[in-house]
């Protein structure tokens, strides 16, 4: 190495090392600080007793509060009566099966069923064909922005997902109806969607990428159109090989307790059998309510991409303060009316015994700190959000009209929590709720004039836009 390189080189290391330094003083854990973090954990005897039990131990565990563990009251003023328990098993459809409960128990009570459930995988196979069109249309649609742009980024982060809300339930049946269980059973990827959803995420990244550079060869938006067709029979190919061919047409009947047909069957289509035993208007006889102490209360939003069907429906929602969103809930069970329901569902849940509860687990003493962030600060920090939808079905009130307790219908089998529910204390219902689905019929007035609004637009990574799993 001769002198003049020699030179620079320790020039570079010099800068280098006066950089590191300047930035160490600025803002890094120096020598003096490390020193002084040590000496600061001067554990007691009785902590070291602690720290000794949390190295071999889960911090849930310990965390139990006793006290909390009597016996489970399980009594509710009122309840919305409901015929079995179903299971998404290793899938991430809460959504799905959330809004095909609802369904289910209006059914069996106007039909007078003994039993009913709905084929999940029949909305589902359509749900990930019409995910993927959104993606590459999305891709078509923002050809001419960088890759660095904010939306071709979240695109490509998110080209699909085995998550979703209520309006992709009611713009999935508007489109492709709905259909019995026994027509088209799950699969074993229907029930286990990882490893498949992965696969096909990335021939959809490949794909959108295909797009991109066709775009950027000169090909005209005709063209692209005509690429996304042939890369959706690919993606309708690997669909049908793992879920099965959705049928057209069917014949069913409704069976008493014993199995006997109670009539004669009849041939169906999705659409016409979704017709003549429900024929509601999943788009226009139900509200969207959010509780999202972020932004103001009395106006309406509505999060782009937050959708199932490019042309479908953004989810749409009137933001309201907790207590007009219990009234409407309350109003609906009284009248026999379940509602979709989402929450925060991993926060001080006690599985094994069905509960939701804020003194289930006592964090701060275990480690004697407080974790002091409220529900806003939850949410504007990414702590907390919408992650699982149930079926809210009973609440307990007091003898003033308050809620003491709420209980949900999950989807995670009969033998999970209390015989496949979980209660939620109103405490936790306030800290952990998020969305609530009605029937027009329970809204007020005041409530329904803010749909006339023209609502706020939220970009597809708002915090709010979390899909249910």
């Amino acid at each position: 190495m001769d002198k003049t390189r020699l030179l620079g080189c320790i020039a570079a290391a010099m800068l280098l090392s006066a950089g590191a330094t300047a930035q160490e003083n600025k803002g890094g854990i120096d020598a003096d600080m490390l020193q002084e973090l040590k000496e600061s954990y001067a554990p007691t005897g009785t902590e070291r007793a602690l720290q000794n039990v949390m190295l071999a131990n889960s911090v849930k565990v310990l965390a139990v509060n006793q006290e909390n563990l009597n016996d489970l009251n399980t009594y509710f003023s009122h309840s919305v009566p409901s015929k079995g328990i179903t299971d998404q098993k290793s899938s991430g459809r809460c959504w799905l099966f959330t809004g095909m409960n609802v369904l289910r128990a209006k059914m069996i009570a106007d039909e007078e069923l003994n039993s009913m459930e709905f084929s999940q995988v029949y909305n589902f196979f359509y749900d990930q064909l019409e995910k993927s069109n959104l993606f590459l249309q999305g891709v078509i649609d923002t050809r001419k922005k960088p890759y660095d742009d904010r939306t071709v980024e979240w695109l490509f982060k998110h080209p699909l997902s085995d998550g979703g809300t209520f309006t992709g339930v009611a713009d999935l049946i508007a489109k492709y109806g709905i259909v019995p269980k026994e027509v088209m059973k799950e699969s074993y990827t229907s029930d286990n969607t990882s490893a498949f959803s992965a696969l096909l995420t990335t021939k959809l990244r490949e794909f959108g990428l295909e797009l991109r550079d066709a775009h950027a060869d000169g090909a005209n938006e005709k063209k692209l159109l005509k690429m996304k067709k042939e890369q959706l029979k690919v993606v309708y190919k690997m669909l049908a090989q793992v879920y099965g061919v959705p049928p057209t047409e069917f014949t069913w009947a409704p069976k008493d307790a014993n199995g006997k047909y109670r009539e004669e069957p009849q041939r169906y289509t999705p659409q016409s059998f979704y017709e003549k035993y429900l024929n509601i208007n999943l788009q226009d006889d139900y509200v969207m309510l959010m509780n999202d102490p972020t932004r103001p209360y009395w106006k309406c939003y509505e999060i782009e991409y937050d959708r199932h069907l490019y042309d479908g429906h953004n989810w749409l929602y009137v933001n309201l303060p907790l207590e007009e969103i219990k009234a409407m809930a309350i109003e609906s069970i009284k009248d026999s009316t379940m509602m979709y329901f989402s929450c925060d569902v991993g926060k001080f849940l006690d599985s094994k015994r069905g509960t939701l509860d804020l003194a289930n687990y006592n964090y701060d003493e275990l480690f004697g700190i407080e974790f002091g962030m409220d529900k806003r600060e939850r949410v504007m920090t990414f702590d907390s959000g919408s992650s699982h939808a149930m079926t809210l079905k009973a609440v307990d009130l007091d003898k003033d009209g308050n809620p003491i307790k709420w209980q949900v219908e999950n989807s995670w089998g009969a033998n999970s929590g209390f015989q496949g529910t979980l209660i939620m204390t109103d405490q936790w219902f306030n800290e952990y709720m998020f969305r609530l689905v009605v029937d027009k019929k329970y809204v007020p007035a005041k409530v329904l004039d803010v749909l006339k609004q023209k609502p706020t637009m939220l970009p597809a990574w708002d915090p709010m836009f979390t899909p249910e799993e």
